[in-house]
């Protein structure tokens, strides 16, 4: 298959595997044995980072993208039998309103829910918009015959059981992608697009790459084992913002100038900008207040690299997001040529 068929593929299996940020071992044993097929001898460190070097000699490029996602934790399971949760990650609660989840027990049983309003019901309860939505007015309500604490405690539900969000993949006639946990997974499948090149050998590395994904960017702490790293250069793959005066757009790679961590490296960014001038891809440099990535946790434990960020338009971010192929597809140009050619 073609590359842009491989990408899309590859988006399609990571969002249907459920990774939110801290049970990440479905997605990661999922990378080691694509990445093992394509030929290259990934490893996965206690924390679960996977690492793979795809090839290369000097100047050292790790290039970081992450699996774990947004999700939610059991808190509570309250009297009617349904479930209070806690978020993992960050989040507005409305995004999450009449999601189907899963629970997941740590017995390894795994139950369908949805995420609904305590006053769902119009009838009942009668306009309920104005309401704030919280963990306090939604629940989890659980697909079994259980409307009591002790009957959801008879199925093995406990707190601290994790629950992910429906991804609801779809791929339009138009070529947008729209998903739940884009971020990061759509950068997830550029990194293994670019390692599937290299090994059919239509990329050639002018340097040594590393490929990382990372498992807990969601909570701060994802690249914080690069530190450890003998690179040059970190570039991180994530997604770009749309919206508000940001001038990025989903068919986009953005590159970010700035985040909540600060300025991104100078020169590094401003190579990315002039590799994507060369290409003639579609790009856009932007601002991202609200932002942070794996850089600023390699940084914060020590990474003494260059660090820059890039990745395709995501818009309605920490939702349910969109894309489109052609923001995929610049990434990945922009990805490989930094990969292939040292400035």
């Amino acid at each position: 298959m073609d590359k842009q068929t491989y990408l899309l593929e590859q988006l399609k299996t990571l969002t249907n595997i459920p990774s939110p940020t801290g049970m990440t071992r479905e997605a990661t044993d999922y990378l080691l044995a694509e990445l093992t097929r394509l030929g290259f001898a990934p490893e996965r460190t206690p924390k679960g980072t996977v690492t793979c070097c795809i090839g290369g000699t000097g100047h050292p490029l790790a290039i970081s993208a992450h699996v774990d996602t947004l999700g939610a934790m059991v808190r509570a399971i309250k009297s009617n039998g349904c479930l209070r949760y806690t978020q993992l990650g960050g989040y507005n609660d409305n995004a999450i309103e009449n999601e189907n989840v899963i629970i997941h027990t740590r017995s390894g049983k795994r139950y369908s829910a949805t995420v609904q309003s305590t006053h769902a019901s119009r009838h009942v309860w009668g306009n309920q918009t104005a309401t704030p939505r919280n963990d306090e007015s939604m629940e989890v309500v659980v697909d079994e015959e259980t409307w009591s604490k002790e009957a959801t405690e008879a199925l093995g539900i406990r707190p601290g059981d994790f629950i992910s969000f429906d991804p609801r993949t779809v791929i339009t006639e138009s070529g947008f992608v729209k998903s739940r946990h884009l971020d990061d997974k759509a950068s997830s499948a550029v990194l293994l697009t670019l390692a599937r090149e290299v090994a059919e050998g239509r990329v050639t590395l002018g340097r040594k790459v590393t490929l990382i994904f990372t498992v807990y960017e969601e909570v701060g702490h994802g690249a914080s084992p690069v530190y450890k790293m003998d690179i040059e250069d970190l570039l991180a793959v994530d997604m770009g913002c749309v919206g508000d005066d940001l001038g990025c757009h989903e068919t986009q790679v953005s590159i970010c100038a700035k985040d909540s961590a600060g300025p991104y490296d100078y020169d590094f960014t401003t190579e990315l900008v002039e590799r994507a001038q060369r290409l003639k891809l579609d790009y856009v440099v932007d601002i991202y207040p609200g932002y942070s990535s794996d850089t600023a946790t390699a940084l914060k434990a020590g990474l003494d690299a260059r660090y820059a960020l890039c990745g395709q338009g995501v818009y309605a971010s920490h939702g349910y997001e969109r894309t489109h192929i052609r923001g995929m597809m610049n990434t990945l140009a922009l990805v490989t040529d930094v990969a292939e050619h040292v400035k």
